[in-house]
């Protein structure tokens, strides 16, 4: 009997890629369905393996015809057309809280090497410097820290932040209950009260360069903009005007526009520290991922309950 045919739109890791195969017919197709071989043939795949940021859209779906189930692999889907999914009959999964422990603790890293500068001076340090590069620079504790966002991830932050010693303040449309820290209607008004302002929020259209110029301009001089959500959120054009300008003093992003290609703006500057949207990996999450991928393709094929079922 012949194996289900499994299009995999992202790259997945040589671990996710062996346990797919075997039980599945993979094909890998990481530039998307229009990315591959036109030999390629597409009217058998049964399920797409995808992310929030490739997504998934209508007329893709349209291209297969006997496409039961799409997969977004992690927590994100926002450009998955859920919609569409729903009229043709797809389900759509993907996989919280499998990745939330490893973003809050990039977020946090990337929160000390910005404020301790720890990059620019590591290379310095490397060249010969020494006592030029001693100087006093900003730490977490008693800082004020803001979060665009408080979903599971927000929270995990939140309570690193805690453990630092910082205060917490963050903004969701509706406050949270239960939970100790301050809410803040807006965006504007939260960075205004932070020294850090972290976004942990959800990408698409209705938060598309939340964090733009006004934002940037209430964070200050002295504050940092730290993003492990997605690029779209940040207006990179506003951003890298108040790097230049020191309007805001640094800024710390695992997500940008424009990904994979790093936008020119920021290449040169030193009061940035850029990672490549690797916030939610490490050896645990993965493992995790996998798991609820697995579990979901099985269970899907079995004609069984879903795990986090979006359609």
């Amino acid at each position: 009997m012949a194996q289900p045919k499994i299009a995999v739109t992202i790259s997945v890791s040589d671990n996710c890629l062996s346990r797919l195969s075997s039980s599945y017919d993979v094909i890998t197709l990481p530039n998307g369905l229009g990315g591959g071989s036109p030999d390629i043939a597409l009217d058998d795949i049964w399920a797409v393996v995808t992310n929030g940021s490739t997504g998934l859209s209508d007329a893709e779906m349209a291209r297969l015809p006997k496409l039961k189930l799409a997969c977004a692999y992690g927590a994100g889907y926002e450009n998955v057309d859920i919609e569409a999914a729903k009229r043709r009959g797809v389900h759509v999964t993907h996989a919280p809280n499998t990745n939330m422990e490893t973003v809050a603790d990039h977020a946090m890293a990337l929160m000390l090497a910005v404020a301790r500068d720890i990059c620019v001076r590591d290379r310095a340090l490397r060249q010969g410097a020494w006592g030029a590069i001693r100087s006093a620079r900003p730490t977490l504790s008693r800082a004020r820290l803001g979060i665009i966002g408080l979903g599971n991830i927000g929270k995990a932050i939140a309570k690193r932040g805690e453990a630092f010693g910082m205060s917490i303040a963050y903004t969701t449309r509706n406050k949270v209950a239960e939970v100790p820290w301050q809410h803040h209607a807006d965006a504007v008004s939260l960075a205004r009260d932070s020294d850090f302002l972290i976004v942990a929020c959800p990408g698409g259209p209705a938060t598309r360069h939340l964090v733009g110029k006004a934002v940037l301009d209430a964070l200050g001089p002295e504050g940092f903009a730290i993003n492990v959500s997605r690029g779209m959120v940040v207006d990179t054009e506003a951003l890298v005007v108040a790097l230049k300008q020191n309007t805001i003093a640094g800024a710390g992003l695992d997500v940008f526009e424009g990904e994979p290609n790093l936008p020119e703006g920021l290449r040169d500057l030193d009061n940035v520290v850029l990672t490549p949207h690797m916030a939610g990996r490490s050896p645990t999450s993965e493992e995790a991922q996998i798991d609820v991928l697995l579990h979901n393709l099985r269970a899907c094929h079995e004609g069984r309950p879903l795990t986090a079922q979006l359609a």
